[in-house]
């Protein structure tokens, strides 16, 4: 219970800190803050997802985690991983191409490796795993 229950806590914190940089951020937002904004909104949403669905499980009895969630997770980790050096790849193309702040270039790079892990785990949680 306590797990599930930190998933929540994680992501009330970000949603805090996100709505603490908006309202202290100084001028009107410019499109990459506003992409930024919403791309944490939908990774909030998604980390409540998984609390609701990490506490339906546990209310019903079953195992936290069992070897088919884990091989899960093995999965969608190693494909985020892949998937992410090729974003920072062309993020780094789009560096010399487009001016941008490097800490823009940054969050976006690490808001995309987060949307590629649960963009992959959904994949893998729904579609399932292959006979390998």
């Amino acid at each position: 219970m306590k797990r599930s229950l930190l998933v929540f806590l994680v992501a009330g914190l970000i949603l805090l800190t996100t709505l603490l940089w908006m309202v202290n951020s100084a001028g009107v937002a410019d499109r990459t803050d506003t992409i930024q904004f919403g791309v944490i909104g939908l990774l909030i949403s998604f980390a409540a997802f998984v609390g609701l669905k990490r506490l339906k499980s546990e209310r019903r009895g079953e195992p936290a985690e069992d070897e088919l969630s884990k091989r899960i997770l093995q999965k969608t980790a190693a494909w985020s991983y892949y998937i992410s050096l090729y974003l920072w790849v062309a993020m780094i193309y789009i560096r010399d191409r487009v001016s941008m702040d490097t800490e823009q270039l940054i969050g976006t790079g690490i808001l995309g490796m987060a949307v590629t892990f649960a963009v992959c785990w959904l994949v893998f949680n729904f579609r399932g795993l292959r006979h390998e």
